[in-house]
């Protein structure tokens, strides 16, 4: 369902030219931070070398048998396997990197400065939660509020020396089958039906996302 849900994203290319915008990583070392299965691993030919790092042990084997040359590690945001100084562009997408008054990311950003070369960059892809249809969805999901809102996640950003970019993009499924499979794994069941109700013929809905773009040189925040 994940790969489903995966292949949905992005097909304008708008998030993809805002991360090479970013911090371009042409003939450069990448990291993808929690890379899951490793579904966006082929994105990254045109790096020299590319590393993914992920903490759960059962998706690393998905992750190596995805096409191109990336080294895939087990490890976390806390502790990468890889040496100072070693990497000049980490992307971490939906993981780990959700400010919130309730869990300290620190450890984490410190980890990232470690193995960034001082002219590197850290691009946390986000979920905006304030434009597009799938931050209406996300507003009203509990779960989901568990993350934290915007404003509490830009100021910390914002705090730790990082710049934050808005993307919009969206989500578009192959099929309206796809798209009602997803929004019932991703939302409470009364939310997600509402939704459909109320889009009988959409397969595809609006997606906002925030890239916070973090060098280096900022310091880790105190607290």
């Amino acid at each position: 369902m994940y790969e489903i849900e995966n292949a949905a994203i992005d097909h304008e290319g708008t998030l993809w030219s805002a991360l090479h915008e970013a911090a371009p990583w042409k003939d450069r070392t990448l990291l993808d931070l929690g890379a899951g299965t490793g579904f966006w691993l082929s994105r990254y030919t045109a790096a020299e070398v590319t590393f993914a790092v992920e903490p759960d042990a059962r998706l690393l084997e998905a992750a190596r048998a995805r096409p191109g040359s990336a080294q895939v590690l087990q490890g976390s945001a806390e502790h990468i396997p890889l040496p100072d100084d070693s990497v000049d562009v980490v992307h971490a997408r939906f993981a780990y990197f959700f400010p919130h008054p309730r869990w300290d990311v620190r450890p984490g950003l410190a980890e990232v400065a470690r193995v960034l070369r001082p002219d590197g960059a850290l691009v946390v892809i986000d979920n905006d939660t304030e434009r597009g249809q799938f931050a209406e969805l996300l507003r009203a999901s509990a779960p989901s509020a568990e993350q934290g809102n915007d404003t509490y996640a830009r100021r910390w950003w914002h705090e730790a020396g990082a710049t934050t970019h808005e993307v919009m993009s969206s989500w578009t499924f192959a099929s309206r089958a796809d798209l009602e499979a997803v929004l019932r794994l991703e939302f409470p069941q009364a939310l997600a039906e509402g939704w459909l109700a109320a889009h009988p013929t959409a397969t595809s809905l609006t997606y906002g996302y925030l890239l916070h773009v973090w060098h280096p040189t900022s310091a880790v925040p105190a607290r």
